[in-house]
């Protein structure tokens, strides 16, 4: 029997937040980018990224900010946004299910494939050949 149920209120979304950011921590590709390269307060970052996920999910006007120039700074690559969505993903699947699951794992593939187009990663080209995580 599946106890799942579906992404519906803020603890929801603190509940992926957490676990979702648990893995990237313990994760041997993604821990050095968040830990060592931008170096994260996660105590400042967990609160910040919750209210973005609940702007996409649930329309709140909480949050404030442009996630793009933080992570343009950075030395990311193409295999670093395929392990963030399969990490995400994963994590979505373990806890939820339902039409806002899926519409999460949407907005983390869409995320992933545009700020790999602005970081010159991925060609808007490749959307027509199949090429995107």
């Amino acid at each position: 029997m599946d106890l799942r149920g579906d992404i519906k209120a803020g603890s929801d979304i603190q509940k992926l937040v957490g676990a979702f950011y648990a893995k990237v921590n313990l994760d041997t590709m993604l821990s050095p980018i968040f830990n060592d390269v931008a170096k994260v307060d996660w105590d400042e970052h967990l609160p910040h990224i919750e209210r973005f996920w609940s702007m996409l999910l649930f329309k709140t006007k909480t949050f404030q900010g442009q996630p793009f120039p933080k992570h343009a700074a950075l030395e990311l690559r193409r295999e670093h946004f395929q392990r963030w969505v399969e990490l995400f993903v994963t994590t979505v699947d373990e806890l939820f299910t339902g039409a806002k699951a899926e519409e999460a794992k949407g907005f983390a593939r869409s995320i992933a494939d545009s700020f790999q187009i602005r970081l010159g990663l991925l060609s808007p080209l490749d959307f027509q050949r199949g090429k995107l995580i």
